[in-house]
């Protein structure tokens, strides 16, 4: 089992002078750590049940661009992008940058967004749930024709592009993977099937994340997709400075579901000290998992 940087909270020592230091420590030590992904939240406002939206957030892309630069394994991602923010062309061709300019590590994390309040303050139109996967499925179905040989026009209900022009094309063949994030059985796991890669799944417990998988094969049999080509991944919570058998434990548990990567996320005061202790008390134990 693999496990990536969730990196999310940036209420750390040193205030906004210190966070280039922290997430640039993070991400090399993550890198020379073994650590297979590096990822970070799409949000503007730090999200309300985690802390305030007055403490501090950073723009995702910007974050997993500034990574880039210092890193040479890692893959990227923001976890997970939400389809409100951007334009899907200009999206697509963001995602390409990144995956051209980190040698070919990026990913489209991708999901229908939900956070009301920073939609509302920052002047976002925030449509209703049924619209908002609407166009998650016209994003998706743009960026995959923006990463195809296929530049002529697309028509959708919610978007109509010209020309689908992407040059360069993104490095990686024949396009950055797609992961979707959630747990939706209805909307978001048919998604996953039809379209993505990778999947973040929310669920707390191993039983909870059993039936998502089991709702997820269902949907792949209807769409005639190869279940097992999807890799499947979760968030999960550990604190290397203490005692990580629970966690191994508990990883053990998803694996035998077919899980093979867990998101954690840096504890302050150091976020390269966490990383760290993970690549010393859990990475090496972790990789036996599964």
């Amino acid at each position: 089992m693999k496990i990536g940087i969730h990196f999310m909270n940036f209420t750390l020592p040193g205030g906004a002078a210190g966070l280039r230091a922290a997430v640039g420590d993070a991400a090399v030590a993550a890198d020379e750590a073994g650590v297979a992904w590096f990822t970070a939240m799409d949000h503007w406002f730090q999200m309300e049940h985690f802390a305030t939206a007055h403490d501090p957030m950073l723009e995702g892309y910007s974050v997993l661009s500034f990574v880039a630069a210092k890193t040479e394994r890692l893959r990227l991602s923001l976890l997970v992008t939400g389809v409100t923010y951007r334009h899907p062309g200009l999206l697509a061709k963001t995602v390409t940058t990144l995956d051209v300019l980190s040698g070919g590590r990026a990913m489209l994390g991708i999901g229908a967004a939900w956070y009301e309040r920073e939609h509302r303050a920052l002047g976002v139109p925030f449509p209703p749930v049924a619209e908002r996967f609407e166009r998650l499925e016209e994003t998706l179905q743009i960026c995959e024709q923006m990463w195809s040989d296929d530049e002529g026009p697309y028509e959708g209900r919610h978007y109509q592009l010209a020309e689908t022009i992407c040059v360069p094309r993104p490095i990686q063949s024949p396009r950055p993977p797609i992961l979707i994030g959630g747990g939706g059985e209805r909307k978001t796991l048919r998604l996953v099937a039809q379209y993505a890669d990778a999947c973040n799944l929310f669920g707390t417990t191993p039983e909870q994340i059993r039936h998502k998988l089991e709702v997820l094969r269902a949907h792949c049999d209807a769409v005639g997709r190869d279940y097992e080509a999807i890799r499947k991944t979760i968030i999960g919570r550990v604190d290397p400075s203490g005692d990580v058998s629970p966690f191994l434990s508990e990883m053990e548990q998803y694996a035998a579901l077919g899980i093979d990567l867990v998101e954690v996320a840096p504890l302050p005061p150091s976020p390269a000290g966490f990383v760290e202790s993970l690549a010393e008390k859990v990475i090496p134990r972790l990789s036996q998992v599964g």
